[in-house]
């Protein structure tokens, strides 16, 4: 695995906790960025800056919000905040989760993915049904330590850390919950 921080421009190697596999299960929904609302995310969480800054002049990004005295109400539009409070909530998820790869602790980072799926799900609103059925397959099944969609949402797949001895299981166990609910 490898940890990048945009803003230092800096990355490191993070190890996967010992005795785990990353596992990808592909909803077969295909998207587009260009055709998605993902853009529309993206504009709003630069506009909860712009608003951000009014009350904290010096804040440039919501990676600066984070910590910092006050709270995302002073966003009135609701849809705006719900994004923003996904953006500063993700990058602590992040910080926590590479805190967790760094002591191996394959329960802590997996909460932290199942938590950052609901973040997605909940409040940037780029999941689908098909990801979140991936999501809920993966958090039954034995051996599962964490599972979230990846990359822009609206179609394609979810990252499922999984203990490595259960990685075939879960794939076939993953196919098997798909054809029943489509009823195959």
């Amino acid at each position: 695995m490898c940890c990048v921080s945009i803003p230092q421009s800096e990355w490191k190697p993070l190890e996967l906790p010992s005795g785990t596999a990353i596992v990808i299960a592909d909803s077969g929904i295909r998207r587009s960025l260009t055709n998605s609302a993902y853009n529309d995310r993206r504009n709003a969480c630069e506009q909860s800056v712009e608003i951000l800054r009014k009350y904290l002049p010096a804040i440039r990004s919501l990676r600066m919000f984070f910590g910092r005295a006050g709270s995302l109400f002073h966003i009135p539009a609701p849809e705006i905040e719900r994004r923003a409070e996904h953006v500063v909530k993700e990058i602590h998820r992040v910080d926590q989760a590479i805190i967790a790869l760094q002591r191996g602790d394959a329960r802590m980072f997996g909460g932290f993915m199942f938590s950052s799926h609901k973040s997605l799900r909940d409040l940037y609103e780029v999941s689908i049904p098909e990801l979140d059925y991936l999501v809920e397959i993966a958090r039954g099944l034995p051996g599962i330590y964490g599972a979230r969609l990846t990359g822009a949402g609206f179609g394609g797949c979810t990252v499922n850390l999984v203990a490595q001895k259960d990685a075939a299981d879960l794939s076939r166990d993953c196919r098997r919950a798909i054809a029943r609910r489509l009823d195959v």
